[in-house]
């Protein structure tokens, strides 16, 4: 497992996503299969793990501070602010008192005195993102967090914030099945040295080919509320599954392999996170590492998936008007 640099935060070249464990989907988990998973990742050489408040909401960083506990000086941990729950609905504040009082909570959940990485989860449109910047910064100094990101800002947003605070990291949705970050994001954060973290690098499972037109998704799991995932949009996309399947077959290696290795070889600045419950899917996506690809194969790989619609957004509407522009 290699090393790479969010701006001037080291972490491994892939990282843990720990958004299932206890919430998205389904509320069924064994808390000590979660941490023996987190605890082979470590032992295969991952050391960043991303973790949110809103994921449970709270259950989630309580399983990763228990499991990270003994191994806090060997990891970078993310977790993010800035969604609360409103009588069983999300919503975006990022007010300073809010981020202090959330920082609050997290650092003990997760058994730590400071957050490798503090991230607002969603840009709150009542709140300027210039004062969020500026409380990143004040608990900066307090030594409270040493690095902050934003997940899904636009690229506007982006500027304002890392005007008033250097920003270390944005996080994003990027696969093979999602390109839009590389028209003006990814562009922009290469221009400003500020690491790309991409979440759903398997696209939400769908890339592994473990879902066709026949899949049922229970209501506790959240593709089932996805537009990509309804069955007629299933079955338009699998074209996609079946390049990756030619791809995986000539390199030896499995079709999330190839997808998160796709990921990795874009840039040097992109730490994809991907999520399992499953010590063999950890093993298998882990050795994703070790995928190579020359640029003449990347070239094939990208003519060949430019050409395959897409159909279905990749969320529901309601979550789509809160991702940043």
């Amino acid at each position: 497992m290699q090393k790479r640099k969010l701006g001037n935060l080291e972490v491994s070249e892939i990282g843990l996503g720990c958004m299932g464990y206890g919430v998205v989907y389904d509320e069924h988990y064994d808390k000590r299969e979660l941490i023996s998973v987190i605890h082979e990742a470590i032992e295969l050489g991952i050391n960043f793990f991303d973790t949110a408040e809103a994921y449970g909401p709270y259950k989630n960083e309580e399983v990763v501070g228990e499991a990270l506990e003994k191994y806090r000086d060997k990891v970078v941990i993310a977790t993010k602010c800035g969604i609360k729950t409103v009588n069983g609905k999300p919503v975006l504040n990022a007010k300073r008192e809010t981020i202090i009082k959330s920082l609050e909570g997290s650092l003990k959940r997760l058994k730590t005195d400071c957050i490798d990485l503090y991230y607002i989860h969603r840009v709150d449109p009542n709140t300027p993102i210039e004062e969020a910047a500026d409380t990143m910064k004040d608990l900066i100094k307090e030594g409270k967090i040493k690095h902050w990101g934003i997940s899904e800002a636009g690229v506007n947003t982006i500027k304002k914030a890392d005007e008033v605070c250097k920003l270390t990291a944005i996080q994003s949705e990027y696969s093979i099945m999602w390109r839009e970050p590389e028209k003006e994001l990814i562009p922009l954060l290469e221009k400003l040295n500020i690491g790309f973290v991409p979440f759903s690098p398997l696209g939400k499972g769908f890339l592994t080919g473990r879902f066709n037109n026949a899949s049922d998704f229970s209501n506790n799991d959240f593709r089932s509320s996805i537009p990509r995932f309804q069955k007629e949009n299933i079955k338009d996309n699998y074209t996609l599954v079946e390049v990756l399947e030619d791809i995986a077959r000539r390199k030896n290696a499995t079709k999330s392999q190839i997808a998160l290795a796709w990921v990795v070889h874009q840039k040097p600045f992109i730490v994809p996170i991907f999520g399992t419950r499953k010590i063999e899917r950890l093993r298998e996506n882990i050795a994703s590492v070790n995928v190579e690809f020359s640029k003449e194969e990347l070239e094939d790989i990208n003519k060949a998936i430019s050409s395959i619609k897409i159909y279905g957004d990749r969320y529901p509407k309601e979550h789509l008007e809160i991702v940043g522009k």
